[in-house]
C-alpha cells in the first residue's frame, strides 16, 4: 500500500499544495472567505448571476412545484417537465435541433467521448485542452493524438496520419487557463475535410460571446451541421448548475442511449433546472452586462500595459498574469490576499512546468474602482514591476 504523507508533504515543498477555502457569503465580488472580507477576482461568475435574486426565486418555485431532488436517473423516472422543458430552451437558444442535459461538464464530454468513439478510433485534441476532454480520450479506449496549441498545420498533420477507423476533434472555444480562443471556423473545415467530429467545449464562452450571449460556437459555427457537437457548461455565466450537449437529433438520441454518464447517474434537481430556465433569460436578454465585462477587460488590459505586466493574450473575462515559478506564483497571491485581494494561483499540473501564473477573471458585477484597486496592487507587488517591498 502506497503511503500517502510523504507524497503530500513533498507537494507541500514544492508549493504544489491545494488548500480548500470556506466560503461564508454569496458568489459575488466581495465575499467573506474563512472569516476575511476579500475582494474576488477568482469566479467563473461571469455575469454576475450566481446570486441574482431571480434565479434564487425560480429556485424556490422549483423546489416548491418540482421537489428538492429527481430522484432518479433520467431514464428510470428522474427526467421531470423542468429538465424537458431546458433542453428545449437551449436548443432554441443555441440553434440546435436537439440537447440534453448532463450533470457536469465533466461528464458530458466524458460522455460524448465514450459513446462516439471505441477502439481503433482517433481522438485529436489542442495540447491545452481542459482535463475532462484529455480524460474522455482515455474512457472512450481511442487512440490520443494532440497538436499544437491552436495550430492548425500541426491538427492537419495529426489528421492525415491518424489511420483507420473514426476521427473526433475535440478543443476547448476558450481555453480556461490561458483565456484564449480556438479558431473553430479552421477546425471545422479540417474535420469536414477528414470527416471527422467535431466536439467543442463552450464553458467559458456561452453567455459571454457571441449575439446574446449564445457562445463561440454559434458565433463562429452557426448550425454547423451533425458532425459538429456543442457543449457547454450552466455553472460559470449562468450561474446555476450542470451542463448539455447540443447537436443533430441522431446525436442526443445516441447519447440518451449509449453515454453511461448520463444513463448511470441520477438526474440534477429539476428545481435547478428551473432557475436555469430564468438564467438563459437573463442572458438572453443580458447585452448591457456583456458590454459592461467588456469595459472592465479593456480597462485591466490598458492598466496592465501601462505597468508592463506580462499578460497572456486574452479578450475574455480569464486574465492570465504569468509569474513563471510555482514558488513565486504562491508568493504573489499571498501578498494580493495580504492586501485584501483573492485570485487564483495556477500551477503544474494545471498549467505547464515554468508557467505558473494568477489566473484574474472578471464579472460584470466589479466596478471600475474594483480593478484599478487590483491594478494598483499589482504594480507594487508583482515582481520586478516596481522595487516596492510586499
Amino acid at each position: 500500500m502506497r503511503a500517502l504523507a510523504p507524497a503530500l508533504e513533498k507537494r507541500r515543498q514544492q508549493q504544489l499544495y491545494r488548500a480548500r477555502r470556506t466560503l461564508e457569503t454569496p458568489q459575488g465580488v466581495e465575499l467573506s472567505v474563512d472569516g476575511e472580507r476579500l475582494l474576488s477576482f477568482c469566479s467563473n461568475d461571469y455575469l454576475g448571476l450566481a446570486a441574482h435574486p431571480a434565479l434564487a426565486g425560480a429556485l424556490a418555485e422549483g423546489a416548491a412545484r418540482f421537489g428538492t431532488g429527481s430522484g432518479a436517473a433520467h431514464l428510470i423516472t428522474g427526467h421531470s417537465y423542468a429538465h424537458q422543458a431546458l433542453e428545449e430552451d437551449l436548443a432554441a437558444f443555441t440553434g440546435q435541433p436537439r440537447a440534453l442535459l448532463f450533470s457536469t461538464g465533466y461528464m458530458a464530454n466524458l460522455g460524448v467521448a465514450a459513446a462516439l468513439l471505441r477502439r481503433g478510433d482517433t481522438l485529436v485534441e489542442d495540447r491545452l485542452n481542459h482535463a475532462s476532454l484529455i480524460d474522455a480520450a482515455q474512457l472512450s479506449g481511442a487512440r490520443l493524438l494532440r497538436y499544437h496549441h491552436l495550430d492548425m498545420d500541426s491538427l492537419r498533420r495529426r489528421l492525415s496520419g491518424a489511420g483507420e477507423g473514426d476521427l473526433m476533434v475535440a478543443t476547448d472555444a476558450v481555453f480556461s487557463m490561458d483565456g484564449d480562443c480556438a479558431p473553430l471556423k479552421a477546425i471545422d473545415e479540417s474535420c469536414r475535410r477528414h470527416s471527422a467530429w467535431l466536439l467543442v467545449d463552450d464553458a467559458h464562452g456561452f453567455g459571454v460571446l457571441g449575439s446574446k450571449g449564445r457562445g463561440a460556437f454559434h458565433e463562429q459555427l452557426g448550425a454547423a451541421g451533425g458532425h459538429a457537437i456543442l457543449m457547454a457548461t450552466l455553472g460559470k455565466a449562468l450561474g446555476t448548475f450542470g451542463a448539455f450537449v447540443a447537436g443533430s437529433e441522431e446525436l442526443v438520441e445516441t447519447l440518451i442511449q449509449e453515454a453511461r454518464t448520463y444513463v448511470y447517474t441520477t438526474a440534477a434537481p429539476p428545481a435547478v433546472a428551473w432557475a436555469t430556465r430564468t438564467a438563459l433569460r437573463l442572458v438572453r436578454e443580458g447585452e448591457a452586462r456583456r458590454a459592461r465585462l467588456r469595459e472592465l477587460i479593456a480597462r485591466f488590459r490598458d492598466g496592465a500595459r501601462q505597468l508592463d505586466l506580462p499578460l497572456m493574450d486574452s479578450q475574455t473575462p480569464i486574465q492570465p498574469l504569468r509569474v513563471g515559478s510555482a514558488a513565486a506564483a504562491v508568493k504573489l497571491g499571498e501578498a494580493l490576499r495580504a492586501a485584501g485581494i483573492l485570485v487564483a494561483v495556477i500551477r503544474p499540473p494545471t498549467v505547464p512546468r515554468g508557467a505558473a501564473r494568477l489566473r484574474v477573471t472578471l464579472s460584470a458585477l466589479h466596478a471600475p474602482e474594483h480593478v484599478d484597486r487590483l491594478l494598483e496592487v499589482l504594480g507594487n507587488c508583482y515582481p520586478g514591476v516596481k522595487d516596492v517591498a510586499c
